[in-house]
């Protein structure tokens, strides 16, 4: 990388040639107009303090540089600034090749900002339509925020996040938009506005909404927060990280677990299936190639969320009862994450002739798992 800081504008150039990197001469070309300029919309006023940074790096380590960081105000934050940084992905071809605009990072987001979502948009140099960045024709990327915890928003399929504290990086699975094109990128920050889904339904971990409860329920790890929705893992489309239903025992039949109890893993209701997962995880020698529970939390699904889990009773027949709408679902028993008796769990047989349930033995009986989540 080669910055030239005497020109007035203080261009950027880099190597994309990988003949010239090991030269000590090394061709100058100025850099794409992706990230030539971010604007971040608000309710308020808004101030650009420097210029925008971003890195990829091309062949072996060197380094392609955009920018310098841009930081802004944005009304949720008070005197904080945000640090906007957006990255680019190379898409190699025979005779060809392009860069993509593939993600954005949003860091040092304050408390100020918690329940504020995030709409991100990028735009060409003059055109007020904004271009499609995933899925074909998705121009806008949302992130939702809730106390601080950031997720995907409505129309998110084709995103995937990562979430971290005071920062998230929105991903593009597919990036449509052409580095070449992009000279806008803004983040808008409004209220969040409560997302109503239906059954059948995508929800926001990429899985299809089955059960919607008439009055939130209690949820959560600890049964600390309430929910109203519940959603299964998907096993079609085109969304990375598919699911496969899979014949497992609950249990690993190791230091004593088929017959030692979890206290903590007997809730049937609707709400307790991710606090009785965490039971089952927490019991020495489970783990995901011969437990339910432990295969469940720990798949990420098609937007890598990590609260995933092993079903409750009643869960399970709320599962049962909109498998159609599901799909993928076998005539076949499916474990619960709910223990029955020390030596057993719950089950339910899927079949349309009726709903077939009782106990099987935890570790002895391999049944089909289906994960799911609550929010």
């Amino acid at each position: 990388m080669v910055k030239n800081s005497g020109h007035p504008y203080n261009d950027v150039y880099y190597v994309d040639d990988p003949d010239d990197l090991a030269s000590p001469y090394i061709k100058k070309k100025k850099v794409s107009s992706l990230l030539a300029f971010v604007l971040l919309l608000v309710t308020g006023t808004y101030f650009v303090q420097t210029t925008l940074a971003a890195n990829i790096s091309l062949n072996s380590g060197a380094s392609v540089e955009y920018g310098q960081g841009i930081l802004q105000t944005v009304a949720c934050s008070g005197a904080t600034k945000l640090t906007i940084t957006p990255n680019s992905t190379f898409s190699n071809a025979s005779g060809a090749g392009d860069f993509y605009f593939s993600s954005i990072t949003v860091s040092n987001i304050p408390v100020g900002c918690y329940g504020q979502d995030f709409t991100l948009r990028a735009y060409g140099n003059t055109n007020s339509n904004p271009l499609a960045l995933f899925n074909t024709t998705a121009t806008s990327a949302v992130i939702g925020n809730e106390i601080g915890t950031f997720k995907l928003g409505p129309g998110s399929t084709g995103m995937s996040i990562n979430s971290g504290s005071g920062t998230f990086t929105a991903t593009f699975t597919s990036p449509v938009a052409l580095a070449s094109t992009v000279f806008r990128i803004t983040v808008e920050s409004a209220s969040s506005a409560p997302v109503v889904y239906n059954v059948g339904d995508t929800g926001p971990g990429g899985g299809v909404i089955f059960y919607v409860a008439p009055t939130p329920f209690d949820c959560g790890p600890t049964l600390s927060k309430t929910c109203t929705y519940l959603e299964a893992a998907p096993t079609t489309g085109i969304a990375a990280r598919l699911w496969t239903d899979v014949q497992i025992s609950w249990a690993t039949n190791i230091n004593s677990n088929q017959s030692t109890s979890v206290p903590e893993a007997s809730g049937l209701d609707i709400g307790t299936g991710y606090k009785n997962s965490i039971a089952i995880n927490g019991q020495t020698g489970n783990d995901a190639a011969t437990s339910g529970a432990v295969a469940a939390r720990g798949y990420r699904g098609p937007n890598n969320l990590t609260d995933w889990f092993l079903p409750s009773w009643n869960e399970l027949n709320q599962l049962r009862i909109n498998k159609t709408i599901i799909g993928s679902v076998a005539d076949a028993y499916y474990w619960s994450s709910s223990e029955m008796y020390p030596l057993f769990a719950w089950r339910r047989y899927f079949s349309d002739s009726g709903d077939n349930q009782g106990g099987g033995v935890k570790s002895d009986d391999t049944f089909y798992v289906r994960p799911i989540r609550s929010f």
